[in-house]
């Protein structure tokens, strides 16, 4: 019974800022690497931000200086906070879990974001 929850998307307007969380059940978060991932309409989809377990972060250079990501593993859950939201932002956020040192990943069913005046 694994799962990835995704919540706290919905619609801002550009300049606005909105925390998604993913919450986490069924496995040992402790040991999984965490990521964001985002798909727009058309568009394949991309990583957003990641955080390995001992909590080295890294962004894609489109969300750099504006995302933060976070995890606070007594809660089993992973954070991504967006500052600064461009239309281009829009897309679904996915919630993606990396066992390390092996290939099994998890993934959350995404929730929306949408940017728009």
């Amino acid at each position: 019974q694994v799962q990835l929850v995704e919540s706290g998307g919905g619609l801002v307007k550009p300049g606005g800022s909105l925390r998604l969380s993913c919450a986490a059940s069924g496995f040992i978060f402790t040991l999984y690497h965490v990521g964001w991932y985002r798909q727009g309409p058309g568009q394949q989809r991309e990583l957003v931000a990641e955080i390995s377990n001992g909590g080295k972060a890294n962004y894609a250079d489109s969300v750099k200086g504006r995302f933060t990501i976070s995890r606070e593993n007594a809660k089993n859950t992973v954070y991504l906070q967006m500052n600064g939201l461009k239309p281009e932002d829009t897309a679904v956020y996915y919630c993606k879990a990396k066992r390390i040192m092996l290939e099994e990943v998890h993934w959350g069913q995404g929730t929306q974001v949408t940017v728009s005046s």
